[in-house]
């Protein structure tokens, strides 16, 4: 091996000096520049003994005298970006045939911002929270969260952050949300991406500029809406004023309207997805356990989108299509968790 960690490196294509930190592999290291820390490939770096050899001057001996001696500045980091990223560096093996294979994925939070944040981090499976972690992300730095073993990436992970800033600022939002969940089809693309490119690692924006604080609504004049004829419930009381839950909600189009030939596919598959959506917050509100949804066979475009949503809903535990005795396999049941 060429390099081994701790051995003092000059960067090629910037003329900047740093240190070997980590052994990726046989092609890349990690290494430390000014503060900050990013993969490089070897042949990207060298020794840097020839340029100190090369490029040393003879400094003119000058007398200073103590009231000449200027304070010392402190290192300031170059600024080569704006946001926060989660960052994903694939480290390769090989496989029996002598193929590279990704191994596993460290992953990294990257700031470019000056900013000092406070953050709490959870990595999701499946609803299930596998890796959670409470830390402060320096200005200008990066911070190493932790490695997922390669195949883990398949079952679509969650990487779920809240954000703040360390030294608070009334005129900032209080904290900042964000959710990533990465995708097979995804992070395949990216790989091939990577390796075409010859780049080293991958990364997805979480923000660009911490959010400013929103300022509260004007209170509304709930007076002039009663007196409007509008209906005014405490909502404490909101439930009580619901429509009950179903436990089977039709979706055939003439259970919805009274007049489906005067619509068109669009506007038909619009009002069964408005339906769909309704009864199915319903449940929720009143915490069903169950709920099935008759969509019909067909083409399956309604049983499409519907799982596609049902994919994206935090609170649904899981749901099936199976033969049923009523329905036989135009139905969908779904399962809730709360």
């Amino acid at each position: 091996m060429k390099y081994e960690i701790g051995d003092k490196i000059i960067v090629l294509h910037s003329d900047e000096e740093g240190k070997v930190i980590e052994i990726i592999n046989d092609k890349m290291v990690l290494i430390e520049v000014r503060g900050v820390k990013f993969p490089a490939y070897m042949d990207q770096i060298d020794f840097p003994y020839f340029k100190m050899f090369t490029q040393k001057k003879v400094v003119e001996k000058k007398k200073i005298y103590i009231d000449e001696v200027r304070k010392e500045k402190p290192i300031t980091k170059k600024k080569i970006a704006d946001g926060v990223f989660l960052n994903f560096i694939p480290i390769f093996d090989k496989d029996i045939f002598d193929d590279d294979v990704v191994e596993k994925v460290k992953v990294f939070l990257i700031n470019y911002n000056e900013e000092d944040y406070t953050f709490k981090y959870k990595l999701v499976f499946d609803n299930h929270t596998h890796f959670d972690l409470n830390s402060e992300l320096r200005g200008l730095s990066d911070f190493y969260l932790h490695d997922i073993i390669f195949e883990d990436l398949s079952d679509a992970p969650s990487f779920e952050f809240e954000f703040s800033l360390s030294k608070e600022d009334k005129k900032k939002a209080p904290y900042y949300e964000r959710a990533f969940k990465l995708r097979g089809k995804q992070l395949f693309k990216k790989i091939e991406e990577l390796q075409s490119r010859n780049q080293p690692s991958f990364s997805f924006e979480l923000f660009l500029i911490y959010p400013d604080k929103i300022e509260e609504a004007e209170k509304v004049d709930l007076s002039k809406l009663g007196n409007a004829g509008f209906r005014l419930y405490e909502a404490s009381r909101a439930k009580e004023h619901l429509p009950p839950a179903r436990s089977v909600v039709d979706l055939h189009i003439e259970k919805l309207t009274d007049t489906p030939e005067y619509l068109s596919s669009y506007e038909m598959l619009d009002l069964q997805l408005n339906t769909f959506e309704k009864y199915f917050e319903l449940s929720v509100l009143n915490k069903a356990n169950t709920l099935i949804v008759i969509h019909g066979i067909g083409e399956g475009k309604l049983r499409t989108e519907i799982h596609e949503r049902l994919k994206q809903k935090s609170n649904v535990k899981s749901f099936v299509n199976q033969f049923h005795s009523l329905y036989g396999y135009g139905a969908t049941e779904i399962y809730f968790s709360y």
